[in-house]
């Protein structure tokens, strides 16, 4: 009985030892794809495609409903109501520290990554990434990828200068852009859309960590 204990103690230090590896291994590659990835978000900052030209309002917005702790955290956030298990960061690294990401395992390296690129990128230039990398669903020519291109696409103007319900609905189909159709009568982003009116009005709160469709706002 003794000996399989040992086995079963001595495995699971293995395992652990192994997920440790892993992370690690994702936070040292972010470090070395950093000084790329530097260069690539000082050319979009240069372009005005980072979080000034969004405005401060509307900034704020979008932290709060995709990352409220953004400014604060080191890449993780397991508290912040509404935030989730994903962060601004950890979401940016799926993106460019993945050719294809599996979910599961693929969460401890994302994480390590992430980490990796707090250490060597600052916000502004981490944020100007994420944008530029978003998955933002169907536009009238397919498939569309960056904030300010599905901005210019649907509304024919940057993000900063469309009107607060255009902006709102941009928001909104963030957490599942295959999910909703902007330019349509989508009756589910028209309600995804009031939940986020609601908490940017201070009308609700999110039920939890976890409560990222905002149900403490469905009215």
């Amino acid at each position: 009985m003794r000996k399989i204990i040992n086995i079963s103690a001595v495995s699971l230090i293995l395992v652990f030892l192994g997920l440790v590896f892993y992370g690690a291994h994702g936070y040292f590659d972010a470090v070395s794809d950093s000084e790329e990835l530097e260069a690539r978000a000082d050319s979009l900052l240069a372009a005005d495609l980072g979080a000034s030209s969004l405005g401060e309002e509307r900034y704020r917005q979008l932290s709060m409903v995709q990352d409220p702790a953004f400014e604060q955290h080191s890449g993780v956030d397991m508290t912040s109501p509404g935030a989730g298990v994903t962060t601004i960061t950890q979401s940016l690294a799926k993106r460019v520290g993945f050719e294809n990401f599996t979910p599961g395992i693929g969460k401890i390296r994302q994480t390590g990554y992430a980490l990796g690129l707090e250490h060597e990128l600052d916000k502004e230039q981490i944020l100007v990434l994420w944008l530029a990398t978003l998955e933002m669903g169907r536009g009238p020519d397919g498939w569309v990828t960056g904030f300010h291109k599905m901005s210019e696409t649907m509304y024919g103007a940057p993000p900063g200068a469309i009107a607060a319900d255009e902006y709102l609905s941009l928001l909104a189909v963030l957490i599942a852009p295959g999910r909703y159709n902007l330019g349509t009568d989508d009756q589910a982003l028209r309600e995804r859309t009031e939940r986020i009116r609601r908490l940017l009005a201070g009308e609700c709160v999110p039920d939890s960590n976890s409560d990222v469709w905002l149900e403490g706002c469905n009215s």
